[in-house]
């Protein structure tokens, strides 16, 4: 009978040991209520707990990727977009993470979709496509904010896609190739100025030295006479015109 109850109490004694014993990972942390009261946070690493009396909350400290879905948003030029991103972030004060929200994964993903469209709404459709790095760091800082205290730490948040309709995908082509004419045109005039400008800038020069004129005059001859052709026009000189103008005025 003494053997008995030697071995019954034992028995008990390995089984309240082995609910007391709990192992928390190198990422782990855990959030223990005594009695329903938060008394601490223990790990990483073999602790005991009191059997029926403490409770714990196992909580993973490492990095979370969450993919946040598709969301229509509608940029502040009133175009509608569908707008994917991912969202790292990870927990920081475990206590905070477990006593101040109920589920703090469900809560920052549903808080990062609301702040994804409020941000990008604020924004132009050109800004969503060309500036990705401003608005980035844009949702992460106010998500951060939001988050801090509930013991989360939001460390990057990535824009993943930005889906158009058809017909602005057209518009936006369209608006790239008036673009790329008129910078055509512009660059074309610019030449065209420049050649002006160089021509006007010879002519003030040979215009001041007569040597000049006639040195450009034998020039323009040389290269006509280089080229094979039965018909070599000449160009008749300003100066002999003025002269014989001049004779026949006195005539």
């Amino acid at each position: 009978m003494f053997l008995t109850v030697v071995i019954v109490i034992a028995v008990l004694v390995l089984i309240f040991i082995y609910a007391s014993i709990r192992i928390l990972r190198e990422y782990e942390r855990g959030v223990v209520f005594t009695l329903g009261r938060y008394t601490g946070t223990k790990g990483p690493g073999l602790f005991l707990l009191v059997p029926f009396v403490q409770q714990m909350v196992r909580v993973d400290l490492r990095v979370v990727v969450d993919e946040i879905p598709p969301q229509d948003v509608i940029s502040r030029d009133n175009v509608s977009v569908k707008v994917s991103a991912v969202i790292y972030f990870r927990v920081v004060d475990a206590e905070r993470a477990i006593i101040q929200v109920s589920n703090y994964l469900a809560a920052t993903s549903q808080l990062a979709q609301t702040t994804l469209r409020w941000v990008l709404g604020k924004h132009d459709l050109d800004q969503m496509l060309s500036e990705r790095d401003k608005l980035n760091a844009d949702i992460q800082d106010v998500l951060d904010k939001q988050t801090e205290g509930w013991g989360i730490k939001v460390s990057t948040v990535e824009l993943k896609r930005i889906d158009l309709d058809e017909s602005m995908v057209r518009a936006i082509a369209r608006q790239a190739e008036a673009e790329r004419e008129r910078r055509a045109k512009i660059i074309n005039a610019e030449g065209e100025q420049q050649a002006a400008q160089k021509l006007v800038d010879a002519a003030r020069i040979l215009a001041d030295v007569p040597q000049a004129m006639q040195l450009r005059y034998l020039g323009t001859l040389f290269d006509i006479a280089s080229e094979r052709s039965s018909l070599i026009v000449f160009p008749f000189p300003m100066e002999l015109m003025q002269a014989f103008s001049a004779i026949a005025q006195r005539g």
